[in-house]
């Protein structure tokens, strides 16, 4: 039998619920971008880091010239408004900023030079929680790795190469599963194709989260959409009315990828476009 849910519990649920409607509200209202509040939720002062998913679409969302400014001005301000109270946002935002060095433009180095000093102080902070875990050790350690990746030298571009490698080997490999999962779809006998669906919806959902460029046509884009943003409510229209087409194209415009050459986050030319990506689509999920 399940626990009878807490006032704790319909607190926790009415705050998720005004959350998602502001976002609803900023969208449709402001010149917003779904790259933008995705920033702000990756390093907010939440428990919890940014997940592997909102990382990678916002390194990606980087490649766009009114999405970069966007993101590292947010970062900005995390480093800059360091508190020892709230130190979550800022360690959340070196999170982030470690990541785009290594996976987003090359401009980022250059970008967060100047926010050397402020990261150095960052890593003298100290914090051990009630349970005995070394937050401030954590701290240290990821100012320290910043610092170094900033420093003129070989290992940023080391680490870049390393996370390329990475990146394409999982994408490969991505890529190999959905097409010997579809081969064998057709060809097996109908027991095996349920333990290969089984498969396709475990697995290979977990491959397409780390192939942005390119999702499984077999996951709707609305799923992994709102999925991934963390606003799957306001879409189904679970807490909200339905968003508008072409706001729900913009969110769906981070995983709608015309190639990986032009888009993909390890593009050798590094080009940024003038036009955000995540605002040019227009056509309905």
């Amino acid at each position: 039998m399940n626990p009878k849910p807490t006032f704790h519990d319909f607190k926790k649920q009415a705050s998720f619920i005004l959350k998602e409607k502001i976002k609803t509200a900023r969208l449709a209202l402001t010149d917003v971008t779904p790259a933008q509040l995705l920033a702000e939720e990756a390093t907010n002062g939440d428990p919890g880091g940014p997940d592997t998913r909102a990382l990678k679409m916002i390194s990606k969302a980087a490649f766009e010239v009114d999405d970069y400014w966007r993101i590292v001005e947010i970062l900005h301000k995390r480093l800059v408004r360091f508190d020892k109270r709230n130190w979550r946002a800022s360690y959340k935002a070196l999170i982030v900023v470690d990541y785009l060095l290594t996976h987003g433009p090359e401009s980022v180095a250059q970008e967060f030079q100047k926010e050397r000093d402020v990261i150095t102080e960052i890593g003298r902070f100290q914090h051990v929680d009630e349970k005995g875990f070394n937050w401030g050790l954590n701290v240290r350690r990821k100012c320290d790795r910043i610092l170094r990746l900033l420093e003129k030298g070989p290992l940023l571009k080391e680490e870049r190469d390393k996370a390329r490698k990475i990146s394409r080997g999982i994408e490969g490999f991505g890529s190999f599963c959905i097409r010997t999962s579809s081969t064998h779809q057709e060809s097996s006998s109908k027991t095996f194709e349920r333990c290969n669906s089984q498969f396709n919806n475990g697995d290979v959902s977990t491959l397409v989260n780390t192939r942005t460029d390119d999702p499984s046509p077999s996951l709707s884009k609305e799923s992994s959409i709102t999925e991934t943003y963390g606003i799957r409510n306001i879409i189904l229209g679970e807490t909200s009315k339905p968003m508008l087409n072409e706001q729900r194209s913009e969110l769906s415009a981070i995983y709608t990828k015309t190639s990986v050459e032009d888009l993909h986050p390890f593009d050798e030319t590094e080009h940024l476009t003038s036009q955000s990506l995540l605002s040019v689509a227009h056509t309905d999920i």
